[in-house]
Formats: structure tokens, C-alpha cells, sequence
């Protein structure tokens, strides 16, 4: 999945079931562009781990910064997603 597939997604699945607005295209882009950093500019993850902050998206995940390189490790629900072990 590339940056404009990801985009795309994720504005389709912002209604919620409350059938509440779906953020627009230029939104949700903005949103991925600020946490993860454009090649013009660094992100909100990537200026963390640069100030030695580990960052922790709950049961996903945590990127932290490892001999000055980025790392990620998965959290327990993202592990048993991917091993289909969720019910």
C-alpha cells in the first residue's frame, strides 16, 4: 500500500457507524503528513525519537530510536491480529 492508497483508506473509513462525517481527502493527508513527515519536513514521530522519546500508539505499536536508527516494535494486538489468535 502506497501514501495515496493509505489516504484513500483511511478517508473511507473515517464515518463511523454513527454514520458521523467523513473527513475529506486533504484532511486525513494533512494528518499522515504531520505524524509521519514529508520529505520536506520531519514528523511528529521522527522529531520524538530525534529528542530520544520513545513513541507509544497503544496496543499497535512503538517506534523508538535505536543506535540512530528508527525501530519499531509491534504491541501484543497487532502481533495477534497478524497470527489471526483475535476473536
Amino acid at each position: 500500500m502506497d501514501k495515496s492508497q493509505l489516504v484513500r483508506t483511511t478517508t473511507d473509513e473515517t464515518v463511523g457507524d454513527d454514520g458521523g462525517r467523513r473527513l475529506a481527502v486533504e484532511e486525513v493527508e494533512r494528518v499522515l503528513d504531520t505524524v509521519f513527515g514529508t520529505v520536506d519536513r520531519p514528523g511528529v514521530i521522527a522529531g520524538a525519537l530525534k529528542e530520544g522519546e520513545t513513541v507509544t500508539l497503544g496496543s499497535f505499536g512503538s517506534f523508538h530510536g535505536e543506535n540512530g536508527t528508527a525501530a519499531f516494535r509491534p504491541g501484543k494486538a497487532l502481533t495477534e491480529f497478524l497470527h489471526d489468535e483475535t476473536s
